[in-house]
């Protein structure tokens, strides 16, 4: 297997860390979800062996990672426009993309902006698809006081126990959770700014009707074949959302996974490596 190696490349004076595997096949972009996330967290268990058929670009978004953390404001469109600038520094001129949550959001939205430089698209769990929050407005209320996200950081900072049973808002099942991935996390939430893009991206997405961002009215504007992964148990955004959109889409398949929540690439990485490979190749 071709081990990540780090790289960093320089959008709109911002330098954007990124892991690169994989010497041969086609292009696959892989973006993370949101809150504390970074590239090595979310596909950590499946750059390597994507690698083995596939070149690899597995990106820190702006604010997240060893990416920098410039002012905001975050939004989607910002990020979309970042993912932009960095496929031109990197040299894609086209290239398969793969999202998870915010991520995912990133994707849809790129291929809605820019369908030449998509070959295939994978939205995992995907933002974008609706808009309705997950508890109502007590959703839009935490958003506007960013004290409560900062004093929930600064408890997970303290204990590694605490950090571990956060995961479980994401995951079917904890204990599928390997040691190496919670003491990534763990370290991830030790980083000066964790989160602050977070914050700053819910605060301008979470409105009092719900998220701000939702592509459901232009989904028959993507050509671009689609692979929809959702799991079942996810509690974030709800599998229904992807159900939804491959009726929408001109060209979509769209699989729910049982046993499976938010986190798919970690939860049951061999089945999202099948899936991707199949889809991709």
């Amino acid at each position: 297997m071709s081990d990540p190696q780090s790289h960093y490349a320089t959008v709109d004076g911002h330098r954007l860390h990124y892991l690169r595997a994989g010497e041969s096949g086609p292009p696959v972009v892989l973006l993370h979800g949101g809150i504390i996330d970074a590239a090595h967290l979310s596909w950590g268990a499946v750059i390597e062996p994507l690698a083995e058929q596939f070149q690899v670009y597995a990106l820190d978004l702006l604010g997240y990672g060893k990416s920098d953390i410039p002012a905001g404001p975050y939004t989607t469109d910002r990020h979309i426009g970042m993912l932009d600038g960095f496929l031109d520094a990197v040299g894609l001129d086209e290239t398969n993309l793969v999202g998870i949550s915010l991520g995912g959001g990133i994707a849809l939205g790129f291929a809605l902006r820019a369908p030449d430089r998509v070959s295939r698209l994978c939205l995992i769990d995907s933002y974008g698809l609706g808009s309705e929050l997950p508890n109502g407005r007590l959703s839009y209320v935490l958003a506007q006081i960013p004290q409560f996200n900062k004093l929930s950081i600064g408890l997970l900072k303290r204990s590694r126990g605490l950090a571990r049973a956060s995961l479980g808002s994401i995951v079917y099942d904890l204990d599928t959770v390997s040691e190496q991935v919670v003491d990534d996390f763990y370290e991830q939430l030790q980083r000066p700014g964790v989160a602050t893009a977070f914050r700053s991206w819910r605060k301008h997405e979470v409105t009092p009707s719900g998220y701000r961002t939702v592509y459901t009215d232009r989904l028959d504007e993507v050509e671009t074949e689609t692979l929809l992964l959702h799991g079942a148990a996810d509690e974030v955004f709800p599998a229904a959302w992807s159900e939804r959109a491959a009726r929408q889409l001109a060209n979509a398949e769209c699989t729910v996974i049982a046993e499976c929540a938010h986190w798919l690439p970690q939860e049951k990485p061999e089945l999202c490596v099948e899936r991707l490979t199949d889809f991709l190749e």
